[in-house]
């Protein structure tokens, strides 16, 4: 018999439904009673350890969970992943992120072909150079070592590699390495940002890596013509070739730009943009910063979490488990957000490079087969380190919606900080709240507790916290180069969990199109305004008037703009 063609249609979707109710009579002040039940809930793996022991779930909920992943023919799904069939059904292309961080004899196919070798021939390529450019072999156009590389993309060209660059920058070994250089990243159309780029930087001695896979991404072009005039106004237009490379494969385009094909590293259609932090997009920015052995650590963390998502039995999976339960959380507690809380500064950009991998992956309104869910998909996700987050949006959290958080701990400290005379290290002020939060959530606190605390009875209700507010906690051993690709692969893979499970295409990003397009339109008004003095027309009556208002406030722009850099 067929299987049905939506997981919500399926014994074990209704059977958790029902299971609903049940859970709902439970309290995890009662859950966290059952020193069974914790213990069963905490899985360990390459040194992460894992705890989810503060769901809104109990055993059976887990054992439920693991059917629905059966029916889902999870196991399945990964497996074709692995072995590089076309799960991304709509633009008819394998995902492969986890061929970029395999071991060099490694075999995954991709249409027939082991792509293992020629992600090694780029990485090599990427060592290659990185050790000229640092070394100060390759130098710029009047001699200088290049020691400031500035990166332009948007997207996953820019959130991931900002992430992992923001992570390395307090990390001793990677401080060492990147002692004397700079590296930037230039992701948004707004002069502003190249402003901030560029200022401080002198042409000389800066490298510019542009990265687009097609080289025609809109921003990304714009940023990059902006650059090169930077460079030619400051160095001649034959400065460019030794100032400026490329992460791309339209070997054609690269070229034209000014750019010499040689210095254009390639990446692949199986790699999509969100996951792209692991090839020259991430790799070769990261490798002109913090040298290649560096970034070479950070792919083997990856790897080692690509090898237990792919090998370990559900009850071990952290990424599966991980999965399950935001299923559980979004589709059947209905809580449709999530709280990212990492207790480390250094993990400030992580939240905003998840957004990209959980929000544009999984907010999906169809099946993979073109259907309308009956259900909601996806996740909400924001976030913020520990303990600035507490000041901000915690009170929320406690008092207000039900938010699953996921709480993000290091054992070590990258920067360790003791005064003499303190009650206890910096760092264990900072993990006195990250372990503290989770049990504020779980337990609440109820109006009896505040009235034998003699709290005035018009305050009760104010100060009382109803807890039973689900949170998950992930302790790192510390936060080195290796620590953070496991950390990376262990969000993406439970963002293809959720996907596998609910029964969407993850990889395919289809809602950032429609935007873009009426912004062509909108180009092409504001150039005939200003050109022509044409009224703006073809638009509704809000558009109209927000654009005419627009184009009379800045009047004084030139009709024929000359070339004006940023200033500061």
């Amino acid at each position: 018999m067929a299987s049905p063609a939506l997981i919500s249609d399926t014994e074990a979707w209704k059977d958790l439904k029902g299971h609903l109710e049940e859970i709902k009579k439970t309290h995890l002040r009662d859950l966290m009673k059952d020193a069974e039940r914790c213990k069963s809930m905490m899985v360990e793996f390459d040194g992460v350890l894992f705890d989810y022991s503060r769901q809104r779930a109990t055993l059976e909920t887990v054992d439920k969970l693991f059917k629905l992943a059966e029916e889902a023919n999870l196991k399945e799904k990964i497996h074709r992943m692995y072995n590089g069939e076309h799960i991304n059904t709509t633009e008819n292309r394998s995902v492969l992120h986890v061929a970029l961080r395999a071991s060099r004899d490694a075999v995954i196919q991709s249409d027939g072909k082991n792509v293992v070798p020629e992600v090694w021939n780029v990485l090599d390529k990427i060592q290659e150079f990185s050790e000229r450019v640092r070394s100060g072999s390759w130098v710029g156009a009047t001699g200088k070592a290049l020691k400031d590389v500035v990166a332009i993309g948007i997207g996953g060209s820019f959130l991931g590699p900002l992430f992992v660059h923001t992570a390395l920058q307090t990390d001793p070994e990677a401080i060492e390495s990147a002692r004397g250089r700079q590296l930037r990243f230039l992701a948004n159309v707004d002069p502003i940002d190249v402003a901030r780029n560029i200022t401080g930087l002198n042409p000389e001695t800066t490298l510019v890596v542009v990265v687009s896979k097609t080289f025609t991404t809109a921003e990304t072009m714009l940023n990059a013509r902006t650059l090169r005039e930077w460079i030619s106004a400051a160095l001649g237009p034959s400065a460019v070739a030794k100032h400026m490379v490329a992460v791309s494969t339209n070997l054609t385009l690269v070229e034209k730009f000014g750019i010499d094909p040689k210095n254009a590293f390639a990446f692949w259609d199986w790699v999509g943009g969100r996951y792209s932090v692991c090839s020259a997009v991430g790799v070769l920015p990261l490798s002109l910063q913090y040298g290649f052995s560096v970034v070479e650590k950070f792919l083997k963390g990856a790897s080692s979490i690509d090898q237990h998502f792919y090998s370990a039995p559900y009850e071990k999976n952290i990424p599966v488990l991980l999965g399950l339960l935001s299923i559980w959380n979004v589709s059947f507690l209905g809580y449709p957000a999530r709280a990212i809380l990492p207790y480390s500064q250094a993990l400030e950009k992580f939240a905003p490079h998840i957004q990209q991998v959980s929000m544009e992956s999984n907010g999906k309104g169809v099946s993979i087969d073109g259907v309308q869910l009956p259900f909601e998909a996806g996740e909400i996700d924001f976030g913020e380190p520990g303990t600035n987050g507490q000041h901000s949006f915690y009170q929320l959290i406690h008092q207000g919606r039900v938010i699953p958080c996921d709480f993000i701990g290091v054992v070590k400290s990258q920067q360790p900080v003791y005064l003499k005379g303190e009650v206890v290290s910096n760092h264990d002020e900072l993990m006195s709240n990250f372990f503290a939060q989770p049990d504020a959530l779980a337990y609440g606190k109820t109006p009896e507790q505040l009235h034998k605390e003699n709290v005035p009875p018009h305050l009760v209700p104010h100060k009382t916290f109803s807890g039973n507010r689900p949170s998950l906690s992930l302790l790192l051993p510390s936060l080195n180069a290796y620590n953070i690709g496991q950390l990376l692969a262990i969000y993406e893979h439970r963002v293809a969990v959720e996907g596998f499970i609910w029964g969407i295409n993850s990889f395919d990003q289809w809602g950032v199109e429609l935007g873009k397009s009426l912004a062509t339109q909108v180009r092409k008004q504001l150039h005939a305004s200003r050109t022509k003095g044409e009224p703006v027309e073809g638009f509704n009556f809000s558009t109209t008037t927000l654009l005419t208002r627009y184009l009379e406030a800045s009047a004084d722009i030139p009709s024929d703009l000359p070339t004006l850099l940023p200033r500061i």
